[in-house]
């Protein structure tokens, strides 16, 4: 967190503009001058997914996007301040909220699916983020419009690369009610048998990374199509990572409900299935822990620019 203040910091040092006695202009309409340094603020909406071990696509499952269901979308949006240099390179602040859910219900029974299917976890978590992001414009960057006589273009693609810092949490109904998995330990995170388990933490690092094309709608707005995909360094977005463990042993850290709930929600499969038989002492996968999760986003965006010198 103390690394994000200070990056925040230096934005906004960044972002102090420039005595205008120093200005420089490359190119202008009849009655404005595009400066060096503009600023967008604006605001967007769009949709959120996962990729995590819950879920996945009905039928054969397959790896990586090829596993993602696009049935499970859902609404976010953000807020963001940016500072462009010369229309090349840009440094953005930004705020995300959103959803995102998987459940093992989705799935077909058949074939490579059925030991998912027969899980029957889910998950469902509200996403905070906070992020630093630049952003870069090739058709700016290596072109200097300054020096042609054509008008720049309209369009413009861009990449998108930074730091995020997240917070989320995975919850899931049982008997009702909304339940929180992180305190349950499921998988034995921080037991004394299981030590190479450690407590995950629902305020992480992300490391966002997009594409975007932004469209000059007039001298005041711009209208942006953006995709954003984060790289995340926890595989417990979903609560879920490697093997079941011996539900006995829930009875040595919890009490009451919570060791009701602990137990319950562990193992939700089936018992009835002879086919996939149950090791009581654990041990069996329940994730996998080669890869961790991430979750994406594909935003409208609209933005107000701010900067402009009158002719």
């Amino acid at each position: 967190m103390k690394k994000i203040a200070i990056l925040t910091v230096t934005l906004f040092v960044f972002l102090m503009p420039p005595p205008k006695a120093s200005a420089q202009y490359y190119f202008y309409d009849n009655n404005y001058y595009n400066t060096p340094l503009m600023f967008e603020f604006g605001g967007s909406v769009g949709a959120m997914n996962c990729l995590t071990d819950v879920g996945g696509r009905r039928g054969l499952g397959k790896r990586f996007v090829k596993d993602l269901n696009l049935g499970n979308n859902q609404l976010n949006g953000s807020v963001y301040f940016t500072a462009i240099y010369k229309e090349a390179v840009g440094l953005r602040i930004e705020g995300s909220f959103g959803h995102i859910k998987a459940y093992d219900s989705i799935l077909k029974p058949v074939q490579e699916t059925t030991p998912r299917y027969n899980r029957n976890l889910s998950f469902t978590s509200k996403i905070s983020e906070f992020s630093v992001i630049g952003e870069m414009y090739p058709i700016f960057l290596f072109v200097n419009w300054a020096s042609r006589d054509d008008e720049p273009p309209s369009f413009s693609p861009y990449l998108l690369a930074g730091i995020g810092y997240f917070s989320f949490n995975p919850q899931t109904v049982l008997n009702g009610r909304t339940v929180d998995l992180q305190p349950l330990s499921t998988e034995g995170q921080g037991f004394a048998e299981y030590p190479t388990r450690k407590p995950y933490k629902l305020q992480q690092i992300s490391f966002p990374v997009g594409i975007g094309m932004k469209y000059e709608l007039s001298r005041i707005f711009n209208l942006r199509a953006e995709f954003m995909y984060r790289f995340l360094t926890t595989d417990y977005l979903d609560d879920l990572s490697t093997r079941y463990i011996n539900p006995s042993l829930f009875a040595n850290y919890f009490s009451g409900s919570q060791l009701a709930d602990a137990i319950a929600l562990n193992d939700r499969r089936s018992k009835t299935d002879a086919k996939y038989p149950i090791n009581p002492n654990g041990g069996q996968i329940r994730g996998n822990p080669k890869n961790n999760d991430a979750f994406f986003s594909f935003n409208l965006k609209i933005g107000i620019l701010l900067g402009w010198e009158k002719r």
